[in-house]
């Protein structure tokens, strides 16, 4: 009989992992699908030593949950694996194979659970009289020890497959600096280095991009991760500004007339003014 302690148990740590398993097949982004595979992990190993099986739900624990998940877990964290990743099949036919061995692993799991027959039920303490490890070890070694060695071949080959897939061999030797600025030259791309974050070294943020001698950005000078996030801070206003501000003090110091200083031509002559004129109502406000 169990008792209501354990059927309590059971129905939180069961809601938690199918949960769980529910939660890695149907989330979209790969760390949450660590996450919630991790919680299964977790809700099995207290199943496992609520049964009497301790040294099971101690290596569910230490090597599957603490060892292998987080290292997949981090190993995703790093290299920044997204949704949009998985979607680009790179074997063809590989859903479909999927599919169908998913369907026939099913259907024999269930055939097996259907067959399966029990006659007499041994019970914890009979199962962990000798030991909970010395019982595992003996059933291991001598009457599925055959099973363990064909798991153990399947795991061996497996790691050994991804390594020789993993594995990249150069057919031809990489490239040389002098050989890459030879073709940029050739292509017809950037040949002179990129210019350097900052404004006329007032500024050594790297969202801050440099000015070109029109006072143009130079839109290069910044990463294109901040491009495209739009992360840019634009001080070229402000130097404008303070441009506007040095050229009418040197006017006034002069003794000269703001319309008497040389006419400014190119792509800043707007921005200037308009910087000017800002000035101007500013000041005339303060006096009112």
């Amino acid at each position: 009989m169990t008792s209501t302690g354990e059927a309590v148990q059971f129905w939180i740590l069961a809601v938690i992992a199918v949960g769980g398993a529910l939660g890695m097949l149907l989330l979209k982004k790969a760390v949450h699908s660590a996450l919630c595979l991790a919680a299964t992990m977790l809700a099995l190993a207290v199943c496992y030593m609520a049964q009497g099986a301790v040294f099971l739900g101690v290596v569910q624990i230490v090597v599957y949950t603490g060892a292998i998940m987080m290292l997949f877990l981090f190993v995703v964290m790093l290299v920044g694996v997204t949704s949009a990743d998985s979607l680009k099949e790179q074997l063809k036919g590989q859903r479909i194979a999927a599919v169908l061995c998913g369907l026939g692993f099913g259907v024999l799991l269930i055939a097996g659970i259907a067959n399966a027959h029990l006659s007499h039920f041994t019970g914890l303490g009979e199962a962990n009289a000798e030991g909970n490890v010395q019982g595992l070890a003996r059933l291991i070694f001598t009457k599925y020890v055959w099973a363990f060695e064909v798991t153990g071949a399947l795991l061996i080959t497996a790691a050994i497959g991804a390594m020789v897939l993993t594995h990249r061999e150069h057919v031809k030797a990489p490239a040389t600096q002098r050989e890459l600025a030879a073709q940029r030259v050739k292509d017809n791309l950037q040949v002179p280095p990129l210019p350097a974050p900052g404004v006329y070294a007032r500024h050594n943020a790297v969202d801050v991009p440099a000015l070109l001698p029109d006072g143009t950005v130079a839109e290069d000078s910044v990463m294109g991760t901040l491009r495209e996030r739009g992360q840019i801070r634009d001080v070229s206003q402000d130097m404008l500004r303070r441009m506007a501000e040095l050229e009418g003090n040197t006017a006034e110091w002069l003794g000269r007339a703001p319309s008497a200083r040389p006419a400014v031509t190119g792509p800043r002559r707007e921005e200037l003014a308009s910087a000017s004129n800002g000035k101007a109502s500013n000041g005339k406000e303060e006096s009112e």
